[in-house]
């Protein structure tokens, strides 16, 4: 890390609110902002709109590369099929290593930036002077995600989404190349029962405290 940017690491499963969370941060604090999770979708739906093969590793480190992080449009990637198609390419260490090279020149820019995802401040940017955990309760996140799709006029299978969240955090947590874990030293932000505000402040005091020290080198 250079003196000229200031990195912000969040981590956690899928509907602990990590996404509300980061962006809050960085509109907060003028940073920039990537939910990483995004970069391995867009590599996804390039490979299904060129009607590519998602176990062919090596194309899928090609079109990894190609990927423009700027503008990745949330609407657009957050659709079931592509986050299946993400899931299995999310395994590929060479699609990893591509965009971790993609999301560590991110975290360069000044005057800082936010990232989100489940290996930031284990493998992205294990230097980040600020790394955030969020987590909550499988029950808790599987009801936020049930929620999300009604509110959208849509219907949903509770049981069916449970059963999701648990499989995605067993593919997170146990697969060989960085798993999702916190980082030893990472703040551990639990938000089973706690706001969105509540976790925003929380995050700010670490996040002003670690600020104060970095102007006083």
């Amino acid at each position: 890390m250079t003196t000229k940017t200031f990195i912000i690491a969040i981590d956690g499963p899928a509907a602990a609110g990590k996404g509300t969370l980061s962006r809050r941060i960085a509109e907060q604090y003028g940073f920039h902002h990537l939910d990483t999770g995004l970069t391995y979708r867009a590599t996804a739906k390039a490979l299904l709109d060129a009607g590519l093969s998602l176990d062919d590793e090596a194309v899928a480190e090609k079109i990894a590369r190609e990927v423009e992080l700027a503008g990745l449009d949330r609407d657009i990637l957050s659709r079931h099929e592509i986050g299946e198609a993400a899931s299995k390419i999310a395994v590929m260490p060479a699609v990893r290593r591509a965009l971790v090279e993609a999301q560590r020149r991110f975290a360069a820019k000044a005057p800082g930036t936010v990232l989100d995802g489940r290996d930031i401040g284990t493998v992205v940017c294990p230097d980040a002077p600020v790394k955030l955990y969020v987590t909550a309760s499988p029950e808790v996140r599987a009801r936020r995600r049930y929620d999300e799709i009604l509110g959208k006029g849509t219907t949903a299978d509770f049981d069916a989404i449970f059963e999701d969240v648990k499989r995605r955090d067993d593919r997170d947590m146990n697969r060989a190349d960085s798993p999702m874990k916190p980082a030893v030293d990472a703040h551990l932000l639990d938000t089973s029962e706690m706001s969105i505000e509540a976790a925003f402040q929380a995050a700010k005091s670490f996040i002003d405290a670690a600020l104060s020290r970095n102007a006083s080198k």
